[in-house]
């Protein structure tokens, strides 16, 4: 018996999020019948983050365990030949017994995407939300501000989350202009661009935090792009966030602006590489994927 820990990243765009559905195509149900065609076994995997429709990642961490030992870069190899070309196997690692995607996972790390101004992307449709007026980025960043600590988030909510409590921490907020390189951009906080309203025709709204409720993270770029159009005050997102009510908030960003960037883990032991060999790995993947 062997558990594998992989790293996936995904084109969101024809799939009902991550998790397996009964009646949608999701980049689970996709996942697992590859794993169990190449394995010969029923599987039952998880992953980090439920990814909601439409929504993309880059680090899309996925723990199970085999009954039988296979070397986790022939697994790679093996699912990367036969899975969809959207959904793609950046590492894959074999850790110690007990690890669990879901359990593990400490924190996340999600980019929001916008292009403001009357000049569309071709691409925009289905990685980048199309503003047509011009957003006052640095505004944008300095509202954010009052949304990172412990707060109750039930402001930025939509409904049908089953989420029995709405309080949450956002470690760091940012929001940044620059070009099509933010695809990929290093994950690592604390660019130096953040807050700067520079060049470039796109903006990024990065959050990180402990977990994050129902739409949570497009409800606060919706909010955002409010207090960017001049539309709202820079002190209205903290008034929003105390009223803990969800019509307080701005709008629902669409989805297809979102990625899920990197999922922060427990520090479990690898049995098939070093944590700085991972970290050189996931470094050269995000190119590669590119």
């Amino acid at each position: 018996m062997s558990t594998y820990k992989l790293v996936l990243a995904y084109d969101g765009t024809r799939y009902a999020g991550w998790q397996r559905q009964p009646n949608a195509t999701a980049v689970q149900n996709v996942f697992d019948d590859v794993l169990a065609q190449i394995t010969g076994e029923n599987v039952r995997t998880f992953g980090s983050s439920r990814t909601d429709a439409g929504v993309h990642a880059f680090g899309q961490v996925v723990s199970f365990s085999l009954a039988k030992d296979m070397r986790a870069d022939v697994l790679c190899r093996a699912l990367n030949a036969e899975l969809r070309d959207d959904i793609v196997v950046r590492s894959a690692e074999v850790v110690e017994d007990g690890f669990d995607a879901i359990r593990s996972a400490r924190g996340k790390r999600y980019r929001y995407l916008i292009r403001d101004g009357y000049r569309r992307g071709a691409f925009d449709q289905l990685y980048v939300w199309h503003v047509r007026r011009p957003l006052d980025a640095v505004a944008m960043h300095e509202a954010g501000q009052a949304l990172v600590g412990t707060h109750d988030f039930a402001s930025f909510q939509s409904a049908g989350s089953e989420r029995q409590s709405t309080v949450r921490t956002i470690f760091e907020l940012t929001v940044r202009r620059g070009d099509a390189g933010m695809l990929a951009a290093p994950v690592e906080a604390g660019e130096a661009t953040a807050g700067e309203d520079g060049g470039g025709p796109l903006i990024a709204v990065e959050v990180a935090g402990d977990g994050f409720l129902y739409n949570m993270v497009r409800a606060i770029a919706g909010t955002l792009v409010a207090v960017g159009r001049g539309k709202q005050s820079v002190d209205w997102p903290a008034k929003a966030l105390a009223a803990c009510d969800r019509s307080a908030a701005g709008p629902t960003a669409p989805a297809h602006g979102l990625f899920l960037l990197h999922v922060d883990l427990d520090d479990l032991p690898c049995k098939s590489m070093s944590r700085d060999d991972a970290g050189r790995e996931d470094r050269r993947a995000i190119d590669e994927v590119l």
